[in-house]
């Protein structure tokens, strides 16, 4: 298992670490931040402020240049931050020593960034200090020490718990403890979680000759002494986690652990849960945990779930030691989505989940993806952010860390301008917000509406030439072209009835689309006249009277065919049907006297119904 290359394959053994705080909160050097992948640094993950689900937009702060380069390449860890703006992390391999570095990066003031290497490894003869940062990700102490594992190098050649200490203008190397290859392990791959009284917890992988274990480190008198928690039997892979009573939570290939302490400075280890495989359940592990407030254990695995693309799962204890898996999200590979994930996720408040896949989206480069949190009852919802197209980055094996202005930022094991790996941020886009109207309102069949709708964000409005669509349920009614911010559509077409209108921005590579509330749009009949006439008037008894209806509006005369009823008080004398806005009725049964009659249009989807002047029909 134990390699000297970068591993940047879907099933490689990727960074899973997710030891950084959020970006923008009180500096890590003055904050007491012992543990940071406890319980209370993954807490403050989630007092990030939420956000609405958008877009992203993708910038690359930085190109390693790879191997044989001093500034290293291959990052496979996520980042930290010191809360002052500047990131550290780790690079698999380069550097002067050509075994990995320790890189800070620096924002340079001019919109740039500036990469410093920290520590170059295999600097000491026999690469005594370490080296192959595989996955190594860094935590700070309360004093502004870092803290990883270096894979290879140490007294033994296993690989080392390394400390970097600031010293005036450079940081100093301490080797705390090198793996003998016996029974406290090989290959540590995955950085050190500190638990609040300062002490180390990590993982070796072994190989087929070395057993992989659990191990701890306990600071005493400047000096550090090794304890197993287990010794093989497993595979164990990604960080380890800390609960605020100190409990440990771990993964292997095919299992979650906790390990919690025995009162006697032991441990008690046990399965909370193991991996079935696909369909129902993910396997292959490479996540470290991630708890929330509550106690509950999220990560990722690797492949399986229901397309065997992995999966993103939470546990939940229950009575008496039970805990109970569910699914949130099974991968589905292809360009629309991503593809084996290997990194641990972040929260936002709203408990919205972030992270990477190595591998998928449109370049099968790998994604950044957001699980949407579902608002009740239901399910989680993904969204690739973003899709690697290798000039980008490619092969994201890192988890991601999320600011205060909900910008997310990583690392990318290959891609870039040499191919060597890049660290990037994803930035969602402005937030627009589309307000639409229309006049006039209610509005009458046939008779000119303009929507108007206004698009604006805390940054302006879009660009003049934009476009807007103007809907009416799933149907495009047309579109209007945005100048400073407002379009227009026109439309004299809409039915009668309550027309349910709503104007959508698409957005930009800066602006998020928006969509408007809806307009409900009123749209009345047309009015209409309708005069009555007949002939002859005066008429003698049994003599035929012709009764002429015309029927009018402002759109002209109703369609033939259309209805007129004539009537004798309430009593119908007959109808007639409309050619040409005019109806006629004959009778020779009208009685003698002066009969009162009446002309009645109904009307129908477009007109509306009206009624005549009463004409007196004399009979002789």
């Amino acid at each position: 298992m134990h390699s000297a290359g970068t591993n940047s394959g879907p099933k490689g053994r990727l960074d899973i670490s997710a030891v950084g705080p959020r970006f923008g909160s009180t500096k890590l050097a003055s904050a007491a931040i012992r543990g940071a992948l406890t319980l209370a640094v993954l807490c403050a993950l989630l007092l990030i402020a939420a956000r609405p689900a958008q877009a992203q937009t993708e910038t690359v702060l930085y190109n390693f240049c790879g191997d044989n380069c001093p500034n290293g390449g291959g990052p496979q860890s996520s980042l930290i931050s010191d809360g002052a703006g500047n990131f550290y992390g780790t690079t698999s391999y380069g550097g002067s020593g050509y075994w990995g570095t320790v890189f800070e990066l620096s924002p340079n003031g001019s919109g740039g960034w500036n990469e410093t290497v920290l520590y170059n490894f295999c600097s000491a003869p026999n690469c005594a200090d370490g080296g192959w940062l595989f996955s190594s990700g860094l935590i700070f102490d309360s004093a502004g020490n870092l803290y990883g594992t270096g894979d290879s190098g140490g007294a033994y050649g296993y690989g080392v718990v390394f400390e970097l200490s600031p010293v005036g203008g450079s940081w100093t190397e301490t080797v705390l403890y090198s793996f003998t290859g016996g029974s406290d392990g090989a290959y540590p791959q995955y950085g050190v979680t500190m638990d609040r009284a300062g002490n180390l917890y990590g993982i070796t992988e072994g190989s087929s000759t070395n057993q992989p274990s659990v191990f701890e480190l306990i600071p005493s008198g400047g000096s550090w002494t090794e304890q197993t928690i287990l010794s093989g039997g497993d595979v164990y892979t990604g960080g380890v986690a800390v609960d605020a009573a100190g409990n440990l939570f771990f993964v292997s290939v095919w299992n979650v652990y906790e390990a919690s302490p025995n009162g006697d400075g032991g441990w008690t280890a046990t399965i909370i849960h193991g991996f079935a495989g696909p369909p129902t359940d993910g396997w292959v592990a490479y996540a470290n945990p991630v708890l929330d407030k509550a106690g509950n254990v999220y990560g990722t695995t690797n492949e399986g779930g229901a397309h065997g693309r992995g999966t993103v799962y939470e546990l939940s204890p229950g009575e008496n030691g039970q805990w109970t898996e569910k699914i949130l999200y099974s991968f589905k590979g292809g360009k629309k989505d991503g593809d084996w994930p290997s990194a641990a996720i972040v929260f936002d408040a709203a408990g919205n989940i972030y992270g990477t896949t190595t591998a998928g989206g449109t370049y099968n480069n790998g994604t950044v993806f957001e699980l949407v949190a579902p608002a009740g009852t239901g399910s989680y919802k993904e969204k690739v952010l973003w899709s690697f197209n290798g000039t980008d980055g490619a092969v994201p094996d890192g988890s991601l860390i999320l600011d205060s202005a909900d910008n997310l930022y990583g690392t990318a094991a290959g891609g870039g301008s040499s191919g060597y790996g890049v660290v990037f941020e994803v930035t969602p886009l402005a937030v627009t917000t589309t307000t639409l109207t229309s006049s006039p309102n209610p509005s009458t069949y046939g008779r000119t509406v303009t929507f108007t709708a206004v698009v604006a964000s805390i940054v302006g409005a879009p660009p003049d030439g934009e476009t807007v669509s103007f809907t009416k349920g799933k149907k495009v009614l047309g579109t209007g072209t945005l100048t400073a911010g407002s379009a227009t559509f026109t439309t004299s077409t809409l039915p009668v009835g309550t027309n349910l209108i709503k104007a959508v921005y698409g957005g930009d590579s800066n602006l998020a689309g928006s969509t408007s509330k809806v307009v409900n749009q009123v749209v009345n009949k047309v009015a209409t006249t309708t005069t009555l006439t007949s002939s002859p008037n005066p008429s003698a008894y049994g003599q035929a009277v012709t009764f002429t209806a015309a029927v009018t509006s402002s759109l002209g005369a109703p369609p033939d065919g259309d209805t007129v009823t004539f009537k004798h008080g309430t009593t119908v004398l007959g109808t007639g049907s409309l050619s040409g806005g005019s109806a006629s009725f004959t009778t020779s049964a009208l009685p003698v006297g002066t009969n009162l009659i009446k002309a009645v249009y109904g009307g129908d989807t477009q007109f509306a119904a009206s009624t005549s002047n009463l004409v007196k029909q004399v009979v002789n």
